[in-house]
């Protein structure tokens, strides 16, 4: 039985969607942004920076690499739908 009160509130694809699934290309960019800063900071020895330098570069490496398939993704994504609008617009300009 399907309980019809409990629906979901976001727009995901599957309940197991990772977080960054909706971010688009401005959160892409947010991302990269936030990692180099994050390297940026661990380079230069601020404040809450861990012993181990090698950890912080690990884990902001991360976050740039979530960055830029997200970015690459949405790259994809119009660039395909570009490809998609010639194509029709060619099949009605024969027709």
């Amino acid at each position: 039985m399907i309980d019809r009160d409990h629906e979901q509130s976001d727009d995901r694809p599957h309940p197991a969607a990772p977080w960054w699934w909706g971010l688009g290309p401005i959160g892409a960019v947010g991302l990269v942004v936030l990692g180099i800063a994050a390297v940026v900071w661990s380079f230069l020895r601020l404040p809450g920076t861990s012993e181990n330098q090698a950890t912080d570069y690990y884990q902001a490496s991360k976050v740039v690499a979530i960055g830029l398939v997200v970015a690459g993704t949405v790259l994809l994504g119009r660039i395909r739908a570009r490809a998609s609008d010639k194509e029709t617009t060619r099949e009605h300009e024969a027709a």
